[in-house]
Protein backbone atom coordinates (compact mmCIF):
# COMPACT_ATOMS: atom_id res chain seq x y z
CA UNK A 1 0.00 0.00 0.00
CA UNK A 2 1.42 3.91 -0.87
CA UNK A 3 3.12 5.54 1.78
CA UNK A 4 1.84 8.79 3.06
CA UNK A 5 4.37 10.22 1.08
CA UNK A 6 3.02 8.41 -2.17
CA UNK A 7 -0.32 9.90 -1.49
CA UNK A 8 -1.89 11.39 -4.76
CA UNK A 9 -3.50 15.08 -4.56
CA UNK A 10 -5.89 16.90 -6.51
CA UNK A 11 -6.54 20.63 -6.67
CA UNK A 12 -10.57 21.60 -7.58
CA UNK A 13 -11.21 24.80 -9.11
CA UNK A 14 -13.39 27.63 -8.04
CA UNK A 15 -15.31 28.58 -10.87
CA UNK A 16 -18.02 31.60 -10.33
CA UNK A 17 -20.82 29.48 -12.41
CA UNK A 18 -20.22 25.84 -12.54
CA UNK A 19 -20.53 23.46 -16.21
CA UNK A 20 -24.39 23.29 -17.09
CA UNK A 21 -25.23 19.35 -16.06
CA UNK A 22 -25.49 18.66 -19.77
CA UNK A 23 -22.10 19.93 -21.00
CA UNK A 24 -20.13 17.63 -22.68
CA UNK A 25 -16.57 16.78 -21.31
CA UNK A 26 -15.16 19.09 -24.07
CA UNK A 27 -17.20 21.87 -23.42
CA UNK A 28 -15.09 25.47 -22.62
CA UNK A 29 -17.17 25.19 -18.95
CA UNK A 30 -14.99 22.27 -18.13
CA UNK A 31 -11.87 23.68 -19.20
CA UNK A 32 -10.66 25.25 -15.46
CA UNK A 33 -10.71 21.43 -14.22
CA UNK A 34 -7.52 19.66 -14.25
CA UNK A 35 -7.79 16.19 -15.17
CA UNK A 36 -7.52 12.75 -12.86
CA UNK A 37 -6.93 9.74 -14.01
CA UNK A 38 -8.31 6.16 -12.37
CA UNK A 39 -5.66 4.26 -13.62
CA UNK A 40 -4.67 1.86 -11.09
CA UNK A 41 -6.72 -1.53 -11.46
CA UNK A 42 -6.11 -3.83 -9.07
CA UNK A 43 -4.54 -7.45 -10.17
CA UNK A 44 -7.42 -9.12 -10.32
CA UNK A 45 -9.37 -7.24 -13.05
CA UNK A 46 -9.53 -8.50 -16.27
CA UNK A 47 -7.77 -7.50 -19.40
CA UNK A 48 -10.61 -4.99 -20.05
CA UNK A 49 -8.85 -1.53 -17.98
CA UNK A 50 -10.78 1.17 -19.30
CA UNK A 51 -9.13 4.78 -19.86
CA UNK A 52 -11.44 6.67 -17.28
CA UNK A 53 -10.87 9.82 -16.40
CA UNK A 54 -12.52 12.57 -13.78
CA UNK A 55 -12.71 16.55 -13.79
CA UNK A 56 -13.84 18.57 -10.84
CA UNK A 57 -15.01 22.35 -10.11
CA UNK A 58 -16.61 24.11 -7.39
CA UNK A 59 -18.24 27.21 -7.06
CA UNK A 60 -18.48 27.56 -2.94
CA UNK A 61 -21.36 25.51 -2.23
CA UNK A 62 -21.42 22.70 -4.60
CA UNK A 63 -18.95 20.45 -6.36
CA UNK A 64 -19.64 19.37 -10.25
CA UNK A 65 -17.82 15.96 -11.26
CA UNK A 66 -17.87 14.85 -14.83
CA UNK A 67 -16.44 11.05 -15.49
CA UNK A 68 -15.15 9.85 -18.99
CA UNK A 69 -14.78 6.22 -19.90
CA UNK A 70 -13.96 4.64 -22.87
CA UNK A 71 -15.54 1.30 -22.21
CA UNK A 72 -16.24 -2.27 -23.21
CA UNK A 73 -18.66 -5.09 -22.27
CA UNK A 74 -21.24 -2.43 -21.02
CA UNK A 75 -24.02 -3.51 -18.16
CA UNK A 76 -26.63 -0.96 -16.72
CA UNK A 77 -29.54 -3.34 -15.74
CA UNK A 78 -30.15 -1.30 -12.41
CA UNK A 79 -32.59 1.37 -12.42
CA UNK A 80 -33.35 2.50 -9.00
CA UNK A 81 -31.98 4.11 -6.28
CA UNK A 82 -30.16 2.20 -3.90
CA UNK A 83 -29.81 -0.69 -6.15
CA UNK A 84 -26.10 -2.23 -6.25
CA UNK A 85 -25.20 -0.50 -9.47
CA UNK A 86 -21.11 -1.33 -8.39
CA UNK A 87 -22.57 -4.89 -10.51
CA UNK A 88 -22.78 -2.77 -13.42
CA UNK A 89 -20.68 -0.52 -15.92
CA UNK A 90 -19.71 1.93 -12.91
CA UNK A 91 -17.77 5.16 -11.55
CA UNK A 92 -17.51 6.11 -8.32
CA UNK A 93 -16.79 8.48 -5.82
CA UNK A 94 -16.39 8.70 -1.91
CA UNK A 95 -15.44 11.40 0.06
CA UNK A 96 -14.25 12.16 3.55
CA UNK A 97 -15.09 15.98 4.00
CA UNK A 98 -13.42 15.51 7.59
CA UNK A 99 -10.42 13.30 9.22
CA UNK A 100 -12.99 12.82 12.38
CA UNK A 101 -16.18 12.13 10.35
CA UNK A 102 -17.52 9.24 8.52
CA UNK A 103 -17.63 8.95 4.41
CA UNK A 104 -19.83 8.98 1.35
CA UNK A 105 -19.74 6.56 -1.32
CA UNK A 106 -21.43 7.88 -4.57
CA UNK A 107 -22.07 4.91 -6.83
CA UNK A 108 -23.18 5.36 -10.23
CA UNK A 109 -23.82 2.97 -13.51
CA UNK A 110 -23.51 4.09 -16.12
CA UNK A 111 -27.24 5.49 -17.08
CA UNK A 112 -27.06 7.34 -13.78
CA UNK A 113 -28.71 5.24 -11.54
CA UNK A 114 -26.80 6.08 -7.82
CA UNK A 115 -26.08 4.34 -4.86
CA UNK A 116 -25.41 5.93 -1.91
CA UNK A 117 -24.51 5.80 2.04
CA UNK A 118 -22.49 7.46 4.98
CA UNK A 119 -20.37 5.13 6.68
CA UNK A 120 -19.02 5.78 9.76
CA UNK A 121 -17.77 2.71 11.01
CA UNK A 122 -15.67 0.78 8.94
CA UNK A 123 -15.59 -2.58 7.93
CA UNK A 124 -15.36 -5.59 10.00
CA UNK A 125 -13.16 -9.16 9.84
CA UNK A 126 -16.21 -10.37 8.01
CA UNK A 127 -16.25 -7.76 5.45
CA UNK A 128 -19.88 -5.88 6.95
CA UNK A 129 -19.88 -2.44 7.97
CA UNK A 130 -20.16 -1.82 11.96
CA UNK A 131 -22.44 0.93 10.73
CA UNK A 132 -23.31 2.77 8.00
CA UNK A 133 -26.86 4.83 6.81
CA UNK A 134 -28.36 4.97 3.44
CA UNK A 135 -28.37 8.30 2.30
CA UNK A 136 -33.15 8.83 2.27
CA UNK A 137 -33.92 9.67 -1.18
CA UNK A 138 -35.43 13.50 -0.07
CA UNK A 139 -31.58 14.21 0.28
CA UNK A 140 -30.29 12.82 -3.04
CA UNK A 141 -32.89 14.73 -4.79
CA UNK A 142 -30.46 17.42 -4.57
CA UNK A 143 -28.11 15.83 -6.36
CA UNK A 144 -28.77 16.42 -9.97
CA UNK A 145 -27.26 13.87 -12.46
CA UNK A 146 -26.85 13.79 -16.36
CA UNK A 147 -25.56 10.52 -17.97
CA UNK A 148 -24.78 10.29 -21.98
CA UNK A 149 -26.25 6.76 -21.72
CA UNK A 150 -30.26 7.37 -21.11
CA UNK A 151 -31.49 3.31 -21.16
CA UNK A 152 -31.05 0.51 -19.49
CA UNK A 153 -28.38 -2.29 -20.85
CA UNK A 154 -30.05 -5.45 -19.92
CA UNK A 155 -27.81 -7.51 -22.55
CA UNK A 156 -24.19 -6.73 -22.59
CA UNK A 157 -22.45 -4.78 -25.33
CA UNK A 158 -19.18 -5.18 -26.28
CA UNK A 159 -18.40 -2.84 -28.44
CA UNK A 160 -16.51 0.32 -27.86
CA UNK A 161 -18.83 2.74 -26.14
CA UNK A 162 -17.28 6.33 -24.68
CA UNK A 163 -19.65 7.65 -21.76
CA UNK A 164 -20.12 10.24 -20.00
CA UNK A 165 -21.42 10.84 -16.27
CA UNK A 166 -21.68 14.10 -14.10
CA UNK A 167 -23.27 14.82 -11.21
CA UNK A 168 -23.53 18.50 -8.79
CA UNK A 169 -23.69 17.52 -5.19
CA UNK A 170 -24.67 20.61 -2.66
CA UNK A 171 -22.44 20.96 0.33
CA UNK A 172 -26.17 20.59 2.31
CA UNK A 173 -25.94 17.22 1.60
CA UNK A 174 -22.80 16.54 3.61
CA UNK A 175 -23.62 18.96 6.18
CA UNK A 176 -26.41 16.46 7.05
CA UNK A 177 -24.03 14.47 8.18
CA UNK A 178 -20.58 16.32 8.68
CA UNK A 179 -19.84 19.28 10.58
CA UNK A 180 -21.73 22.72 9.14
CA UNK A 181 -19.56 23.76 6.18
CA UNK A 182 -19.23 27.52 4.93
CA UNK A 183 -17.79 28.34 1.84
CA UNK A 184 -15.53 25.21 -0.04
CA UNK A 185 -12.79 27.29 -0.68
CA UNK A 186 -9.95 26.45 1.68
CA UNK A 187 -11.55 22.93 2.51
CA UNK A 188 -8.79 19.48 2.24
CA UNK A 189 -10.72 16.44 1.68
CA UNK A 190 -10.02 13.29 1.48
CA UNK A 191 -11.27 11.07 -1.19
CA UNK A 192 -10.98 8.30 -4.13
CA UNK A 193 -12.63 7.77 -7.58
CA UNK A 194 -13.21 4.23 -8.89
CA UNK A 195 -14.43 2.65 -11.90
CA UNK A 196 -15.63 -1.29 -11.61
CA UNK A 197 -18.01 -3.83 -13.21
CA UNK A 198 -18.23 -6.60 -11.05
CA UNK A 199 -20.69 -8.37 -13.16
CA UNK A 200 -19.52 -7.74 -16.52
CA UNK A 201 -18.40 -10.73 -18.58
CA UNK A 202 -14.73 -8.55 -18.10
CA UNK A 203 -15.01 -7.49 -14.47
CA UNK A 204 -12.00 -4.84 -13.51
CA UNK A 205 -11.49 -2.50 -10.08
CA UNK A 206 -9.75 0.52 -10.94
CA UNK A 207 -9.20 3.50 -8.30
CA UNK A 208 -7.13 6.70 -8.36
CA UNK A 209 -5.36 6.13 -5.34
CA UNK A 210 -3.85 2.71 -4.86
CA UNK A 211 -5.50 0.18 -2.54
CA UNK A 212 -3.51 -2.06 -2.08
CA UNK A 213 -3.61 -5.78 -2.53
CA UNK A 214 -6.66 -6.20 -1.17
CA UNK A 215 -9.61 -5.62 -3.30
CA UNK A 216 -11.93 -3.00 -1.28
CA UNK A 217 -12.63 0.04 -2.22
CA UNK A 218 -13.75 0.81 1.01
CA UNK A 219 -10.57 1.74 2.51
CA UNK A 220 -10.81 5.73 4.16
CA UNK A 221 -6.44 5.14 5.12
CA UNK A 222 -6.09 5.01 1.29
CA UNK A 223 -8.11 8.24 0.05
CA UNK A 224 -5.89 10.80 -1.35
CA UNK A 225 -6.65 14.15 -1.05
CA UNK A 226 -8.91 17.13 -2.91
CA UNK A 227 -8.15 20.81 -2.23
CA UNK A 228 -11.15 23.14 -2.56
CA UNK A 229 -9.02 26.25 -4.52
Amino acid sequence: MQSASQKVGYVVQRTDILPPISAPWEDASWSPAETLAVSRFHPRSSSHRPRTEARLLHDGDAIAIIFRVEDRYILARHTTYQSPTHQDSCVEFFVQPKPTSGYFNFEFNAIGTLLLWYIDRPRRPDGSFEHYVEVPLELARGIIVHASLTEPIRDEVASPIVWTLSFRVPKTLFESFADPLHDLSGETWRANFYKCADLSSHPHWGAWAEIGDRLDFHQPESFGEIVFA
